[in-house]
């Protein structure tokens, strides 16, 4: 009676060890699988980031320069000046500065983030009415 078990124990054994090989192989494929997408989805968050940044940037630097272009601009002395903004949109940028240049009656507004950041300057020129 011991040697008809032993065929059907060994069996069992087989039949588990198969089933585990199989779920070790789904588990490494499926992280296989899920490690690119995790990837992809921390650098759409980062370019998201960097492209509501830049809008922000560009929406705050459109609306000055029409500011100083209508005038607000010949109480700023020739040269280059740090511009202060008082947009509440601002503190959603990243540590940066505004320039305003003022050349006779041309005027150059930018935005430059401190660190390298993926988003670049945002320039905006004009000329004074």
């Amino acid at each position: 009676m011991v040697t008809a078990l032993a065929p059907s124990r060994f069996r069992r054994r087989a039949q588990r060890g198969l089933l585990m090989t199989e779920l070790v192989i789904a588990m490494a494929i499926l992280t296989i699988a899920v490690l690119p997408l995790g990837y992809s989805y921390v650098r759409e968050g980062r370019v998201l980031r960097s492209t509501y940044q830049r809008a922000v940037a560009v929406e705050i630097v459109d609306g000055e320069l029409e500011l100083l272009v209508a005038g607000a601009g010949r109480a700023f002395p020739e040269g280059i000046t740090n511009y202060p903004v008082t947009a509440g949109a601002a503190g959603n940028l990243p540590p940066g500065k505004f320039e305003l240049t003022r050349t006779g009656n041309h005027l150059r507004l930018e935005w430059q983030a401190a660190k390298r950041q993926g988003i670049g300057p945002v320039v905006r020129e004009g000329t004074l009415k």
